[in-house]
């Protein structure tokens, strides 16, 4: 099928990226400090998070089958992963989005330059960093808007044991590796003059390649410990990515 093939295609675009360290290990360990800055950032909120989890779900279930039912402690053990799930398509795409924004000038260079070893890059606007920054604050918090409904539909969905579990969390990975793909390919299309519109329009055309790609992404991101390394790797796949998509979309032969 098209559909598995691109997707197959779009998640080895994600480790192509992360083989990009081996090319250029120094530039790819400049973009572990954007990281560490939203690690700390966000650490405290992720324990206040947990902590709070057992309390909140069990006040779930008491509301849905009362406390003395049978049923209470596995509409627990469900509301538990559906909070888990929904929450991660929030945290996942916040942390991504702020540690884009941190990283601006880092992860520019890594774009950059892995853009420039697959061929010519046409002239674009000279933007200073900054006002890319600033863009992306804008276009980050419209895309982080979208997925509040989003993590509660996800939510009501994995309060169904057993299916609706499942289904609320592969759904989740791949609505946040859509969301995350438009992130992490921002760099190549904003050096082209291209803004969020474009993106959405060039990647969805081969929609199943940019939810492998992106699906991969968010899981890895998923990761604490993981999400410093994959950060970088995310961008430079990202890079290869929004190049394929340019090239086909102008009828060139994809110099990747």
């Amino acid at each position: 099928m098209r559909f598995l093939s691109d997707f197959a295609q779009g998640v080895g675009l994600y480790w192509r990226g992360v083989r990009t360290w081996s090319a250029d290990p120094a530039l790819m360990a400049i973009g572990l400090l954007p990281g560490l800055i939203s690690v700390a950032l966000f650490g405290g909120l992720f324990v206040v998070l947990g902590w709070g989890l057992r309390g909140t779900t069990d006040w779930i279930a008491d509301r849905l089958v009362g406390g003395d039912s049978e049923l209470h402690g596995i509409v627990q053990w469900a509301a538990s992963l559906a909070l888990v799930g929904a929450g991660l398509l929030l945290a996942v795409y916040a942390f991504v989005t702020v540690t884009s924004v941190v990283g601006q000038p880092f992860f520019e260079r890594i774009s950059h330059r892995v853009d420039a070893r697959l061929g010519p890059v046409p002239d674009a606007p000279a933007w200073p960093w900054w006002r890319n920054a600033f863009r992306g604050v804008g276009e980050g918090a419209r895309l982080l808007l979208v997925t509040v409904p989003l993590s509660v539909s996800l939510f009501v969905l994995g309060l169904i044991p057993g299916v609706g579990t499942v289904a609320s969390w592969i759904l989740g990975a791949l609505l946040g590796g859509w969301f995350v793909a438009l992130e992490f390919t921002a760099i190549p299309f904003e050096r082209r003059g291209m803004l969020l519109r474009d993106r959405r329009h060039l990647l969805a055309v081969r929609r199943a390649r940019t939810l492998g790609f992106g699906a991969m992404a968010f899981v890895m991101t998923a990761v604490p410990p993981v999400a410093l390394l994959a950060m970088p790797s995310a961008v430079a796949g990202g890079t290869i990515l929004a190049r394929l998509a340019i090239d086909e979309s102008l009828a060139l032969p994809a110099n990747v």
